[in-house]
């Protein structure tokens, strides 16, 4: 009979393998279903993940979107794997990503027209105060009643979601965009505008900031007493508290953070890629840079990795839809089996198959 023995300390081999394994096993499955669908699967794994980089046809207009895909996904994921990290699970990341937007281009239109050099500083970090203050309304209450900050922060995005369809249409409204809703195009605002700092590479400060956040989150949870103390709080906490580590500041710690890199995230797109707040502004990056951060072991580096690879399911995905005729949901789909894998996959790393009464297969 098989069953599952838990080994004596987590498999340092399955920990690298199982990212691979879970792509592996979506591209197979994923073909699978394709070809239920009446689409060549190797076809469309090919456009997936092969056309956006080297086709000739596409390429040149593909490779810079994969910087600007992977910018808000690293960006928010590095956030959130430090609270994972610390067993603080932060899902509502799309809605301080929404009210970091909202925020940032609030502050930004409230100078409009100006065009101060200092107008796209106090857009970020009021795009960070926005997320880290929408963040501390689940941490506080975590913190103060206990409440459940998975349940908390997932609802908060319903909340945030209104919030940016009642400004699109009122608050932040262009007066002059003729009664349509949405703010003004932040690309024809030259002080407001995140644009490319390399022309035609895709970066643009959004990026830039992804990058550093990779390298401080390294730095931190790596270098610094504090990241040992969030990485000791998520792995025993009992320990923890007999260290001396105070929970509750270890909870505003991940959660502001998250929250405040969200923000921020949220602050480049709506500047950048998108343009303009909109009532169809967010995009799900909140949502899918929790794929990212376990795809990416809630290493920073991993995550960078695992970044970019999403980036490139979305731009694949895009190309599978125009020129195949794949269906939106089976691209989602497709996207969500890479969690669903890792985590079918993530058992071995902590535990083995036995058979019988026997050793390990």
């Amino acid at each position: 009979m098989i069953h599952l023995v838990k080994r004596p300390q987590p498999s340092r081999l399955w920990t690298v393998l199982t990212p691979l394994l879970a792509v592996v096993l979506t591209m197979i499955v994923g073909g699978i279903m394709f070809a239920a669908l009446g689409t060549d699967p190797f076809e469309a794994i090919r456009t997936i993940f092969w056309d956006p980089l080297f086709n000739p046809q596409f390429a040149g207009f593909t490779r810079p979107q994969l910087l600007v895909k992977a910018g808000p996904l690293i960006l928010i994921a590095i956030g959130l794997s430090i609270g994972f990290r610390a067993g603080i699970w932060n899902i509502g990341a799309e809605g301080q990503y929404i009210m970091g937007a909202i925020c940032g281009a609030g502050a930004g239109l409230a100078f409009y027209p100006s065009e101060s050099v200092l107008i796209f500083p106090l857009m970020i970090l009021c795009g960070a105060l926005g997320g880290w203050a929408w963040a501390m309304i689940p941490a506080v209450l975590k913190v103060r009643f206990g409440t459940n900050e998975i349940l908390v922060s997932l609802m908060l995005v319903y909340v945030a979601e209104n919030i940016l369809a009642s400004v699109s249409s009122g608050l932040l409204r262009n007066p002059e965009g003729r009664g349509f809703p949405g703010s003004r195009n932040f690309k024809q605002w030259d002080a407001a505008h995140n644009a490319e700092i390399i022309g035609g590479s895709g970066m643009h400060w959004g990026v830039a900031f992804a990058f550093i956040a990779v390298i401080l989150a390294y730095v931190l949870m790596s270098r610094h007493i504090q990241g040992f103390n969030i990485r000791l709080t998520g792995e025993a906490p009992r320990a923890a508290r007999f260290a001396g580590v105070n929970p509750a500041r270890i909870v505003l710690l991940c959660l502001g953070i998250s929250g405040a890199l969200a923000g921020m995230a949220g602050l480049f797109e709506v500047t950048g890629p998108a343009g303009q707040i909109s009532i169809d502004f967010n995009s799900g990056y909140g949502f899918t840079a929790i794929i990212v951060a376990f795809l990416g072991r809630l290493h920073p580096v991993g995550i960078l990795l695992a970044g970019l690879l999403m980036a490139l399911t979305y731009i694949g995905g895009e190309l599978a839809q125009l020129m195949l005729g794949v269906p939106g949901a089976a691209i989602q789909l497709f996207q969500g089996m890479l969690l669903f894998f890792l985590l079918a996959t993530d058992v071995f790393t902590n535990f083995r198959i036995a058979w019988g009464k026997g050793e390990a297969a």
